[in-house]
């Protein structure tokens, strides 16, 4: 009994350990795959972080502003770097036909480029001084591909140099404008006053030009000053001329003379602050920058003759050549010359109040004959010392409904206002304009004060 009890227990504790064993050897075997999810775990964590970490510490292709893309430079629309170029000017007595053939240019293509069509450039037009530039392939064989004339700082002609595709192609550079605001005061004159303060010459002449219907050029005195606000045009970096005056202020003789730029549909462009045009029916002056010699007078002793006469005119003194211009719209009545008097004279009527008289002339503007019609600022005729006068200058009279008047004295009826429809946008944007121009001008007037 106790024996087989003996069994029993040696069954059972045997039973037992084969038992843990087996439990044992089965951990034993699943302990692998535990480890194996572990480290696939481990391994998931660890990839994900590298991919944030790249994408964070390298910028992906959509972020434009570490991309690095070179704007191919450009001459006259065609690349630099793919080509050899030579710039220079136009000689004296050099044509085309000359600067082709020195740069190897076969005497095929330089006839066909003479024929042409002159409609896109005549090529006998070029003009000493202006620039040019030949384009060469860039091997060793240096073959001339095109050439490029700039007719100004703006226009260009392109000549394609091929036997094949010989052509012309015209093109603009492009003009960049800049917003300047510009003040000055008059010590001896408008022309010097931008030199002075480091202007564009240019402005002084555009505004002559705009204040011309309201301010005599000719009397403006130290001390006058003038603020302005205008687009400065550039080609390549350099100035090549003003581009729209936005708005001006004059100061003449203590008085205030504004333009303000608004368009409208008739075409009137400046007004002054109540929406007036400040276009007058005629110019102040039918010239530029010169002085007055002689005034309008019934009793003046005359230079040549040296009698006392009267004078029913204006004399302007300039150098021969200075270019005079119509004050006005009008009609030719006479274009003659009178040797005893007012040498090459001419005639304009103007409407069925006013003609005006200009005499002295050393020769007539282009296609000026009796019964041409001319637009106020046209070009019709230039300064000479003709006919009875004692050096050169412009004798310049005005007539009303026949009878002489002092040009000085004229006053005239101003164009078209601002219209009602267009008041509104108007006064907009001359309160702007003005806002910003005052500024500027009462500035400008503080430092020269203190100076």
């Amino acid at each position: 009994m106790e024996r087989g009890l003996m069994k029993l227990n040696f069954k059972s504790f045997g039973f037992r350990r084969i038992n843990q064993a087996g439990k044992r050897s089965v951990q034993r075997k699943y302990l692998p795959e535990w480890m194996l999810g572990v480290a696939l775990f481990l391994l998931l964590l660890f990839t994900f972080s590298r991919i944030m970490w790249y994408n964070y510490m390298i910028p992906s292709v959509d972020q434009k502003d570490d991309i690095l893309f070179v704007e191919p430079k450009l001459l006259f629309g065609l690349p630099v770097e793919s080509f050899h170029v030579e710039e220079n000017n136009v000689r004296p007595n050099e044509s085309l036909s000359d600067i082709l053939k020195d740069r190897g240019v076969s005497g095929q293509i330089i006839d066909k480029i003479a024929h042409l069509p002159a409609s896109v450039f005549d090529l006998r037009k070029m003009k000493v001084g202006n620039d040019y530039a030949v384009f060469y392939s860039r091997d060793s064989l240096r073959i001339p591909l095109y050439f490029v004339y700039s007719e100004n700082p703006v226009n260009y002609f392109q000549y394609k140099l091929s036997l094949d595709s010989c052509q012309v192609i015209p093109g603009k550079n492009e003009v960049k404008c800049e917003r300047k605001l510009a003040t000055g005061t008059i010590n001896s004159s408008l022309w010097n006053a931008m030199k002075e303060n480091n202007l564009d010459p240019m402005l002084a002449i555009q505004l002559s030009d705009l204040f011309a219907w309201t301010i005599d050029f000719f009397a403006i005195q130290k001390g006058d000053n003038f603020t302005v606000l205008y687009d400065q045009n550039f080609v390549k970096g350099e100035k090549i001329g003003i581009g729209t005056i936005h708005a001006a202020i004059f100061n003449s003789s203590g008085q205030d003379f504004i333009a303000i730029h608004f368009e409208q549909e008739d075409g009137q462009t400046y007004f002054d602050e109540q929406g007036r045009s400040i276009r007058k029916e005629f110019l102040k002056a039918p010239l530029k920058f010169s002085r007055i010699s002689s005034r309008f007078s019934a009793a003046r002793m005359h230079p040549v003759l040296r009698i006392v006469r009267p004078h029913f005119g204006v004399d302007y003194a300039a150098p021969s050549g200075t270019p005079v211009f119509s004050i006005g719209d009008g009609v030719v009545l006479a274009r003659a010359y009178q040797p005893a008097g007012g040498g090459n004279f001419l005639k304009i009527r103007h409407n069925s109040v006013y003609t005006t008289t200009y005499m002295h002339l050393s020769k007539f503007g282009e296609g000026i004959q009796a019964g041409t019609r001319v637009k106020q600022g046209q070009l019709i005729g230039y300064v000479g010392a003709t006919g009875l006068a004692s050096g050169p200058h412009l004798d310049f009279r005005v007539f009303m409904n026949g009878s002489a008047v002092d040009p000085l004295k004229l006053k005239s009826p101003p164009a078209n206002p601002v219209s009602q429809s267009n008041m509104a946008n108007f006064q907009q944007t001359r309160d702007k304009l003005l806002r910003e121009i005052k500024n500027a001008r009462s500035a400008g007037l503080k430092k020269r004060s203190s100076i």
